[in-house]
């Protein structure tokens, strides 16, 4: 299956933009709110799951979906990979790092996908109004339920302050959705550029409404990055339709000139699991002390490698282990059975 450029290329800044959150320096400006650091705490994740969406969509058919055994096949692709995610974020965990590691609820959301895959458009968007709207009071009643049981690792990622998949399930629909459509209609790059305004407006000006208009609470009512709040969804969402509807536009007008961040997109798993383990190599400072050089010097680093691996070699390494593995369990095309003996009639049947 051919790359999409432009997919590629928001894939990469949602990699630099979580590298960001994780190792860049704090401005703490006046504007944008919070200084422009802010822009990628929680937004850089939030595009990197609806891409997951959208790559499930990619995985599965795109715009007409697969049927029969090529679903079964799908699905069996998909929940391999979600194993290897959570296995392989697992691992990263256990590293210690200061940083909250997005894989084990990616793997997770991964197999909840198996289920919508044959969802229409209007379904999936439907089902994602309804999670973000549903889902950020019940995980927040649920959270604080099991607040004095021993959190397990389940409950951490289901209903867990940072990755709650009863609440970022809503941005996989998302992606699913777009998977769905055709991404070459400049139609529809217009319209997912206007709704993504529309959306941001809505979260952001619908948080500051019930905030300091209607008085709602702010665990409900505020769009802080990684409040899992519906308003912060909903802003979130804004803004992974605005960055997925511009690089598939910049993506084919200039496709050579981003070839080094498209390289860190189609090596986004690759990039993100060496980040988390040069953070372990170098200590918790370079996450709580972080400066401008070790920032630029992360960046620059993933950007030059992963351009020169797609270069030289093509797939990246963990992308090749899933790839590979996910093809292979899902090879379960019906064996060829042997064909029949003759049928010879018998002297009582040709009597008869």
């Amino acid at each position: 299956m051919r790359r999409i450029v432009g997919i590629d290329v928001a894939r990469g800044l949602a990699v630099l933009g979580m590298m960001t959150a994780h190792v860049g320096p704090d401005d703490r400006g006046p504007v944008p709110p919070g200084g422009f650091s802010q822009l990628a705490d929680g937004r850089p994740a939030a595009l990197f799951v609806v891409l997951a969406g959208l790559s499930l969509a990619l995985l599965s058919g795109s715009a007409n979906p697969v049927t029969g055994t090529r679903l079964v096949q799908a699905r069996v692709r998909i929940l391999v990979r979600a194993l290897l995610l959570f296995a392989l974020g697992a691992l990263l965990v256990i590293l210690a790092t200061p940083v909250v590691v997005i894989l084990p609820t990616y793997g997770l959301l991964f197999a909840l996908g198996c289920v919508a895959l044959r969802w229409s458009r209007a379904a999936l968007l439907t089902a994602a109004g309804v999670v973000a709207v549903v889902g950020p009071p019940v995980g927040q009643a649920v959270a604080d339920a099991l607040e004095d049981a021993r959190p397990t690792v389940l409950t951490e990622i289901t209903v867990g302050h940072y990755y709650p998949a009863i609440v970022w399930t809503a941005y996989l629909l998302v992606g699913l959705a777009i998977g769905r459509s055709d991404l070459r209609s400049t139609r529809l790059r217009g319209l997912g550029a206007l709704a993504g305004v529309g959306l941001v407006i809505l979260g952001h000006g619908g948080s500051w409404v019930a905030l300091h208009v209607l008085g709602w609470p702010a665990a409900l009512a505020t769009a802080e990055p990684h409040s899992s709040t519906t308003f912060e969804v909903v802003g979130n969402v804004g803004v992974a339709l605005l960055v997925i509807s511009g690089c598939l536009v910049v993506g084919d007008r200039w496709p050579r000139v981003l070839a080094p961040l498209a390289a860190v997109g189609s090596l986004a798993l690759t990039a993100y699991t060496v980040h988390i383990v040069v953070i372990a190599v170098l200590g918790h400072g370079v996450v709580y002390q972080a400066t401008v050089e070790v920032w630029l010097a992360f960046l620059l680093t993933t950007i030059a490698l992963c351009w020169l691996w797609v270069v030289a070699v093509g797939r990246g390494p963990f992308e090749w282990v899933l790839h590979r593995v996910s093809t292979k369990a899902a090879d379960i095309a019906p064996d060829v059975l042997p064909t029949p003996p003759p049928v010879t009639e018998t002297a009582d049947q040709a009597h008869s």
